[in-house]
């Protein structure tokens, strides 16, 4: 099974270093290829860093732990690296793209805004089978990650996955404890677990900062279950035609 590794934190990110062992202890064949620099909230843009736009910088980098295993740092945002991972930049197009552990969760409909989640959309209109795995830490807590409980986790649905239909896509979000269940099949939320605090500063600036989502969450929905500290699993679908509109 080709395997492409990714994620929107930067190829520095030891979550996606969790996630590439954990894909290649399962026996798979692994590259990664991520962001050179933190990407984050870049959805399924496909923009390249600043310069030439019809080149994109790809560098080889050698990561403690995953020897064998092709890593690349790409000067570009995730949805573009896996545009180019299923045009053949790194190897043969990847059947399965696994994109995390992403530095807190990602649920509701912000989904939307999540280059994690949009370098699985992406991969998906392309063929592939994809994973979007985040862990849910909160915003300030300086304790370390519990990596090792999310790759448990995404790794106990990789032959699920590999065995869906192309194109399918697979949304995992992890509690930060040092032991998960399962993730329970969850729907997505009005909106997300953190969301974002808009103040004009009146200086002709408008200051931006993160906060939690700690109400009204839909019960059953990916960011309730989660807050419940239950693992969630959404299947999610890329952009398709709406049949029911009339307009």
């Amino acid at each position: 099974m080709k395997v492409l590794v990714t994620n929107d934190d930067g190829v520095e990110s030891p979550g996606l270093h969790a996630l590439a062992r954990g894909a290649r202890d399962h026996g798979w064949d692994v590259v990664v290829a991520a962001p050179a620099e933190e990407a984050s909230g870049t959805g399924a843009g496909l923009t390249a860093a600043a310069g030439d736009t019809r080149r994109v910088a790809v560098e080889r980098r050698e990561v403690p732990g995953l020897a064998g295993v092709p890593v690349y740092a790409v000067a570009a945002h995730p949805g573009l690296i896996a545009l180019l991972a299923a045009q053949g930049a790194f190897g043969e197009p990847p059947e399965v793209v696994l994109s995390g552990i992403n530095l807190g969760a990602n649920t509701g409909r912000a989904v939307l805004h999540s280059g994690t989640v949009g370098a699985a959309l992406t991969a998906s209109l392309h063929g592939a089978r994809a994973l979007a795995v985040s862990l849910d830490v909160a915003p300030d807590d300086e304790t370390d990650p519990h990596w090792d409980t999310a790759v448990t986790v995404a790794a106990g649905l990789f032959d699920r996955l590999a065995a869906l239909p192309p194109g399918s896509v697979l949304n995992l979000n992890v509690p930060d404890h040092a032991e998960s269940g399962p993730p329970r099949r969850a729907g997505l939320a009005e909106s997300g677990t953190v969301r974002v605090h808009v103040e004009d500063t009146g200086d002709g600036t408008i200051a931006l900062s993160a906060e939690l989502a700690e109400d009204d969450l839909t019960p059953g929905s990916d960011a309730a279950l989660l807050a419940e500290g239950h693992a969630t699993i959404t299947a999610l679908r890329s952009v398709a035609e709406d049949p029911d509109l009339v307009w």
